[in-house]
């Protein structure tokens, strides 16, 4: 199923229609539009190095791409619609070529999509030899659906954010009561890994001090 059919599944309504409709503590942001707050992609910059091109195939605001683009990569910024950044117009799970040797990105999390971008993903790095960085509400790890996926492809290791809110739309005003409950980590899959997955807590602290209005 793409991209585009996965939003639309459960209603046959755009997704700003289902948000006007639905009780506040269940509305979703239009395309699942929770941009990544600067401080998150620095901090697992500060950590983690990927060699080769990077493609963010959820770029939306390029909230990614431009700290990416800062720090020296080459990044393809591609979404399935147009937020003023990247290529817009590309469906990620119905792509059949890479658009870079890894991918990182901050995947819609609604109706599946998460599962089905680390799917992809995987897919598509399997042929280019990167690497997956995705950033997940940590809460995503423990489903009994996904526990044989883990066991047979774990991450490498994931990174536990101590302070990471993606606003929906970027907007404070629009969040609900579980938008501040929500707790990140960034989550790394390497082709190569043979071993249990690394925990490691990682701060953003140090680099909220620098962020942009």
């Amino acid at each position: 199923m793409t991209l585009s059919l996965l939003l639309h599944h459960q209603t046959g309504l755009p997704p700003s229609r289902k948000r006007a409709g639905a009780s506040p503590e269940k509305r979703r942001a239009p395309f699942e539009f929770y941009p990544t707050p600067p401080a998150a992609i620095r901090a697992l910059l500060a950590v983690e190095r990927f060699e080769g091109s990077i493609w963010e195939p959820a770029c939306g605001n390029g909230a990614i791409a431009r700290e990416m683009i800062a720090s020296g990569y080459d990044v393809a910024a591609t979404d399935i619609t147009d937020w003023g950044y990247g290529t817009s117009g590309l469906d990620f799970l119905s792509a059949e070529a890479p658009r870079g040797r890894n991918i990182v990105t901050n995947p819609p999390y609604g109706y599946g999509l998460a599962d089905a971008f680390v799917r992809q993903a995987l897919r598509h790095t399997a042929k280019t030899g990167g690497r997956v960085a995705m950033l997940m509400n940590i809460a995503w790890l423990c489903h009994p659906s996904r526990h044989s996926s883990f066991v047979r492809k774990p991450p490498s290791v994931i990174y536990a954010l101590d302070d990471c809110v993606c606003w929906p739309m970027g907007d404070p005003a629009l969040a609900t009561r579980r938008t501040l409950q929500h707790r990140y980590a960034w989550m790394i899959w390497d082709h190569g890994h043979d071993g249990p997955t690394t925990f490691r807590w990682l701060s953003t602290a140090a680099f909220r001090s620098f962020e942009h209005a």
